[in-house]
């Protein structure tokens, strides 16, 4: 699952991308988290896939017993160790998301937000097949991408980054319709409620779909 998050946009440079948000973005990026919350309950185990330096993990902890982060970035992840410290309940691990190395039956809660569907680069059915392994049965697996209502809030967001040299300078040629280019070869995809649906039928799992604060499309599966 090499992909640029891996190569280019990682740990310290992740992190920068966050601290540069603007209002609009810093509204969406905590309605996720929200969201999350109120689907997890105290006595919860928590995996977060593309957990990145432990944003999303650390937070998770209001609500979990539990919480594991894995990313495919080594750097990501030893950052998210020194930021997490000795919290014995919140671990991080480098790892591939469409290739878990824990046992099945594992998880009472797997999430996935902000567009790691998209971003992670890797086959969707495959990414959500191997979700619902981990995932206690009656648990659920929580997928987001990006609202078509946030396509400007979310174009102005990558601009900054590009302004301060965290991506590559957009290609306003190529970028539309969701799809973000950037002229160093990166290209950030969203994934649709309709693409989310289709994907869904394909497996065993109780769908439903949300969206948030106008900027987030949820797709919740609880594994039958």
């Amino acid at each position: 699952m090499t992909n640029y998050y891996s190569k280019s946009l990682n740990a310290n440079s992740l992190q920068k991308c966050y601290e540069i948000v603007p209002i609009r973005v810093a509204q969406f990026l905590e309605a996720e988290i929200v969201f999350v919350l109120g689907k997890i309950q105290d006595n919860d185990d928590v995996l977060d896939l593309g957990c990145g330096y432990g944003r999303v993990a650390i937070r998770l902890l209001e609500k979990a017993k539990k919480v594991v982060g894995i990313d495919i970035s080594k750097d990501n992840i030893q950052l998210a160790n020194e930021i997490v410290g000795n919290n014995k309940n919140c671990k991080f691990y480098t790892m591939d998301a469409a290739n878990l190395k824990f046992n099945d039956n594992t998880f009472d809660k797997v999430i996935c937000v902000q567009n790691g569907i998209s971003a992670f680069k890797v086959k969707p059915l495959k990414l959500i097949e191997e979700s619902i392994r981990v995932t206690k049965k009656g648990g659920t697996i929580l997928f987001s991408s990006y609202s078509e209502e946030f396509w400007d809030d979310r174009l102005h967001w990558f601009q900054i980054q590009a302004d301060h040299k965290l991506i590559g300078e957009i290609d306003y040629s190529r970028t539309k319709n969701g799809f973000i280019c950037c002229k160093d070869g990166f290209c950030a995809t969203t994934y649709s409620a309709q693409q989310f649906l289709e994907l869904a039928s394909k497996i065993n799992v109780k769908t439903t779909i949300h969206e948030v604060d106008n900027s987030s499309v949820f797709c919740e599966m609880i594994v039958i």
